[in-house]
């Protein structure tokens, strides 16, 4: 199969599960705490969701992994492995908020394959294949996604989800020193402020302490529309960890520079 076959697969699998999420979407539901640092919300909706998204590709694809957030990791015989977050957003979910989305990444073993961002809600749908373009699909259309040109700083917004995920005094102040030089900075975000970078509304995007599966179906989807998505020191960020994206390559070094303090 080729990455676009696998695209559509995802693209597929995933608005098909949206349809697990949508009784629990403001609704009265009951809430868990995963645990560890800080709360961490977990409900029906996230659960029920990954289930479908991996019985699907288990029938599909029997000799792949899967990691997801919610159901852990399945290792497969092939070199392959999609990653899944059901509901990247769960504190948006949880207060009817439309920031959150469901996220769904082919990874070969080396790099990611294609992504899929989809906000059941609404019914939109951001999509890339790795080294094509990102899409945008709504109501029966699809069209390309493309980054703006924003260079410097002082122009630039910046969307995070929450201050408080910069949780050591370094990251807290790496991300004060960008955040006093751009023009605007929004919280609350998720996976969709990434999207909005992609459709060329933000310019930033910078967060700490992510997981594989908050960021891999990510990656294409900024890409694909003329964007860069990197660790904070420049690397991979495969694995999550400290990201930043920047819709405008020429702007990355000098975000970069800013995180680093130099």
């Amino acid at each position: 199969m080729t990455p676009d076959d696998y695209l559509e697969f995802a693209y597929r699998t995933v608005v098909d599960a949206g349809a697990a999420t949508l009784p629990h979407f403001r609704v009265p539901i009951a809430v868990d705490d995963k645990g560890g640092t800080g709360y961490d919300p977990v409900t029906a909706a996230d659960r029920d969701a990954e289930a479908v998204i991996r019985a699907a590709i288990a029938k599909a694809f029997p000799d792949h992994g899967i990691r997801g957030e919610e159901h852990g990791f399945e290792r497969g015989a092939s070199r392959y492995t999609w990653v899944i977050d059901p509901v990247d957003g769960t504190r948006s979910f949880i207060t009817g908020q439309l920031h959150w989305g469901m996220l769904v990444a082919l990874h070969d073993g080396d790099r990611v394959v294609c992504g899929v961002s989809h906000q059941p809600y609404v019914g939109e749908t951001f999509l890339a294949a790795a080294g094509g373009p990102a899409r945008f699909r709504h109501a029966g259309t699809e069209r390309a996604l493309a980054t703006r040109r924003c260079a410097e700083p002082g122009e630039a917004i910046l969307a995070s989800t929450s201050p408080d995920i910069f949780d050591t005094p370094a990251r807290a102040a790496s991300f004060a020193r960008l955040r006093a030089r751009v023009r605007l900075t929004r919280f609350g975000g998720d996976c969709y402020a990434y999207c909005l970078l992609a459709m060329g509304l933000i310019d930033v995007v910078v967060e700490s302490g992510l997981h594989a599966w908050d960021i891999q179906a990510l990656i294409p989807i900024v890409e694909g529309a003329g964007g860069v998505v990197t660790a904070w020191d420049g690397g991979r960020c495969d694995e999550g960890g400290d990201v930043v994206a920047c819709g405008d390559p020429a702007l990355a070094p000098r975000v970069r520079a800013l995180l680093r303090g130099a």
